[in-house]
């Protein structure tokens, strides 16, 4: 296994790769040291221990309104998380997540709708609303200009991080806001690590044409990746096996982390300003809803706000 992924897989006592993961109201929390110095704001991760909510006989902190669990309960998790991370009672935003690049700015007349806007990122200059994406195992990205005061909440799946949404939101900042990536603080939150996110040949194939770095995100043994030659191992399909007997399609590791940090760098943020956690949702299931792993889990939140 790659230095990288032992890396991804490190599980220190204190959360990972110097993250706090702290009690706080009588749940479990992971915040990210860059955030917590900016005492202007208030931001934290969820983690799936101490809820309400009970899931294969254990109580969980479900955020996420799921078939299996009761309404009344979501809403009372999410209560105690805000409380726990500091926001206190500050009305959030959170979003009908759809896999997309789309950004949305958020002030106080967006709190009337009775709807969830559609998209994948939040972002606002506003005091007092806290910003809130859902994951399971796709990457949470918070973010903050430290000089104009500015706070963002993205949603980075793989079908996201193709798309951007992490520069696409950085650029809408900096139209709305005059926002500069050199001012930017950035924490990627918990995700499914490259130790454990295994795609199909489509998605390698597409990040490969979108990305010129792309090989240096993927495990996998397919030498025509770059070039897009039409390899055999890619085509199972013409090995001429009887129905229900063809090979399983080639499948490679991604690692979505490396990936969103590099957009984040190509958009400008500096290096020593962009953290990310290295605790793996799949492999520590124990801490974090996985939905790759489980199929059938809870939410977690990630959430930001200025005070």
């Amino acid at each position: 296994m790659a230095s990288a992924t032992k890396q991804r897989n490190a599980t220190p006592s204190d959360g990972s790769g110097g993250w706090e993961l702290s009690r706080a109201g009588g749940l479990e929390l992971l915040k990210a040291p860059s955030l917590a110095r900016l005492d202007w704001l208030t931001h934290g991760f969820s983690t799936r221990r101490r809820g309400l909510s009970e899931l294969n006989g254990k109580h969980v902190l479900n955020l996420g309104f799921t078939p299996w669990d009761s309404r009344a309960r979501v809403v009372a998790n999410r209560k105690r998380f805000f409380q726990a991370i500091g926001a206190g009672n500050m009305p959030f935003v959170a979003l009908s997540q759809i896999h997309s690049d789309i950004a949305h700015s958020i002030d106080k007349s967006q709190l009337r709708a009775n709807t969830a806007p559609q998209g994948d990122a939040l972002f606002t200059r506003e005091p007092g609303i806290l910003l809130a994406v859902q994951t399971a195992d796709c990457v949470p990205i918070l973010l903050a200009d430290t000089q104009r005061r500015a706070v963002a909440a993205i949603h980075s799946g793989w079908r996201g991080t193709l798309g951007r949404v992490a520069l696409k939101t950085l650029g809408r900042m900096r139209m709305e806001f005059g926002t500069r990536p050199e001012d930017v603080t950035v924490a990627l939150g918990p995700s499914i690590g490259r130790c454990c996110y295994e795609v199909g040949p489509d998605v390698a194939r597409q990040f490969h044409a979108q990305f010129a770095r792309a090989s240096e995100w993927f495990d996998g043994p397919f030498p025509a990746l770059a070039s897009g030659e039409n390899d055999p191992n890619w085509l199972p399909w013409l090995t001429m096996r009887p129905p229900g007997h063809a090979l399983r399609s080639p499948r490679v590791n991604l690692d979505l982390i490396a990936a969103n940090r590099a957009i984040l760098l190509d958009a400008g943020v500096p290096a020593h300003q962009i953290s990310a956690s290295e605790l793996c949702t799949a492999c520590r299931n124990d801490i974090f809803f996985s939905n790759r792993r489980e199929r059938s889990t809870g939410r977690m939140m990630s959430a930001i706000g200025l005070r």
